[in-house]
């Protein structure tokens, strides 16, 4: 698993599925989050919904961010941050074939007890500086390398990162570059020459 792991953001529905049929047209993303914060609970059933068959019609994994019991209605996969749930209970409850991923921040060891509890796929970030997440900071890219080294499941990079900045980020042992704003702050016409511009990337560091 390698490439563009690509996550909602909060723009008005119709606009973002529209965005979402453009990139999935591509073949260039390896993974869709739902990740819509400020979309209320019992809204959110339509846009899974939609974004799961959109998944399934390219054969592009989904995870649903932070929410476990969806993902298991759903039987989708899950992202977990580190006070979201049990990698554990993701495990034991969700589909074999589902991706389960933590949010490991700059640690190791959190991704090493994660990967033991069953996660397919870890995350290390902020790379760098969001305006996602400001409070989160950015750890640069030293345990991106160690991770690599020691671990046999995808690395995950995640937090600022733009196709300009993260050559050095797939490089130091990023398989997955997570992205929101150097996507989908893009208009609907530029999304996939910005997505071809990221398959380029990963294709030139092969």
């Amino acid at each position: 698993m390698r490439g563009l792991y690509l996550i909602t953001n909060d723009d008005p529905i119709e606009l973002l599925l529209a965005k979402l049929e453009g990139a999935m047209a591509t073949y260039d993303v390896a993974v869709l989050q739902y990740r819509r914060k400020k979309v209320p609970k019992e809204n959110q059933a339509y846009e899974i919904e939609y974004m799961k068959h959109l998944c399934a019609q390219y054969k592009v994994p989904f995870v649903i961010n932070d929410d476990l019991e969806a993902a298991v209605h759903y039987g989708v996969g899950v992202h977990l941050g580190q006070e979201d749930g049990s990698v554990a209970e993701a495990a034991a409850r969700l589909p074999k074939n589902v991706l389960i991923g933590s949010s490991c921040n700059n640690s190791v060891e959190l991704a090493e007890q994660a990967i033991a509890q069953g996660a397919t796929y870890v995350a290390f970030g902020a790379i760098y500086a969001t305006d996602t997440k400001p409070e989160a900071g950015n750890i640069g890219i030293e345990t991106l390398k160690q991770a690599k080294a020691k671990f046999n499941v995808p690395i995950c990079a995640i937090g600022g990162l733009t196709v300009e900045n993260s050559g050095d980020v797939i490089e130091a042992g990023a398989d997955l570059c997570a992205v929101i704003s150097d996507i989908l702050n893009r208009s609907m016409s530029a999304v996939p020459a910005r997505i071809e511009e990221w398959s380029d990337l990963f294709a030139s560091k092969a």
